[in-house]
């Protein structure tokens, strides 16, 4: 009889957003094998949600073919997820784009149904893990990490270890306001990062300045019209030399370096990591916000400090969530089923989460 290989270092990465769930299968050395994305049915309960979560779960570990017939068994489980949420119970308390589910004990249902221990985090917390165990946070000891798009997330990461504060609700960097005078962020304060320097509000500014009749490169790439400029069209246009977009760049680069000097002032990390969509775009700027700290904070040797961009892009939620799955399955190897009960019927643990290498 032939002997076949046993693979049990793999984790599956899941990442949910209002529309889609993406997973993934990533190795101990933070490698994405293989992917998967699928709808994320959020508007028609609390089941429905969760088996669009496990649909992508399965998914993801039906590609868990290793080269050479490994029989591969997967680790754990980690699971970024929207907020408002309680990482310690991994219960989903309200998110405003996951209208499915109120107060839901997402890791528990999940543990429940592959045996395992599950981990659930923010987006900007498991991403932060990710950077710090596997990119551009490795080998530091603390790590303050950035996502900039749409909002502005941030994780704290000390020793190694994602800081929640008392209740799990540490680490909102995003809403650190820098002008009690600013604009009204979402969240309800005046002047927040997010609400001057996250992509709408990047955006905003910009078509405030065509408004008043500047010519623009802007404008061809949005077709002639000045609503339909987006945050993402300005690194091209300042890169062609276009002066509303640098002016733009260089406000952004202004209200950003105030604000990592506040975040030296308050932690000084040991590294500093900008990702997201728009921290991308920004990476070409972040040699001048360093080179403006000394003006923003009251640390003389806070040029110490790298401030550099992430190693993960658009996967940055299968990484984090990955990231996560690692950590829980670090703390915990067991495979008894945890407390709970199934909100859908699906086969037991064994079918789904172990695949064969096919010849």
């Amino acid at each position: 009889m032939s002997s076949v290989a046993v693979r049990n270092d793999l984790v599956i990465g899941v990442d949910i957003g209002g529309t889609k769930v993406a997973a993934g299968l990533v190795n101990p050395s933070g490698e994405i094998l293989c992917h998967n994305r699928n709808p994320m049915v959020a508007s028609e309960g609390a089941a429905s949600g969760l088996a669009s979560v496990t649909t992508a779960i399965e998914t993801a570990s039906a590609q868990a073919v290793i080269a050479g017939g490994a029989h591969t068994l997967i680790r754990g489980v980690g699971i970024c997820c929207p907020g408002p949420l309680d990482p310690q119970t991994g219960v989903v308390i309200n998110p405003p784009n996951l209208p499915c589910w109120r107060n839901f004990p997402l890791a528990a249902e999940v543990a429940q149904i592959y045996r395992m221990r599950v981990k659930v985090d923010n987006d900007a917390n498991a991403a932060g893990l990710a950077e710090t165990l596997w990119g551009a946070g490795r080998g530091y000891r603390n790590v303050f990490y950035a996502t900039i798009g749409t909002g502005i997330g941030t994780a704290i990461l000390i020793d190694g270890h994602i800081y929640h504060g008392r209740t799990g609700a540490a680490g909102e960097g995003g809403h650190m306001s820098i002008d009690y005078k600013g604009p009204r962020c979402g969240c309800g304060k005046p002047g927040c990062i997010e609400a001057l320097a996250s992509g709408p509000a990047i955006a905003r500014r910009a078509r405030a300045k065509l408004d008043n009749g500047r010519p623009s490169a802007l404008l061809d790439l949005a077709g002639g019209n000045v609503d339909r400029v987006a945050s993402g069209m300005l690194g091209k246009a300042a890169a062609a030399g276009d002066a509303v977009a640098r002016e733009v760049l260089e406000e952004t680069v202004e209200l950003l370096s105030l604000w990592f000097g506040n975040i030296v002032d308050l932690l000084e990390p040991d590294v500093m990591i900008v990702g997201g969509g728009v921290g991308s775009m920004l990476e070409p700027f972040l040699g001048e916000i360093r080179d403006r700290l000394p003006g923003c904070c009251v640390n003389q040797r806070c040029q110490e400090i790298p401030l550099v961009s992430a190693r993960y892009g658009e996967d940055a939620g299968i990484a984090g969530g990955a990231a996560l799955g690692f950590d829980a399955a670090s703390h915990d190897s067991s495979v008894e089923p945890v407390a709970g009960s199934s909100k859908v019927p699906l086969p037991q643990p064994e079918e789904h989460i172990t695949g064969r290498a096919k010849h």
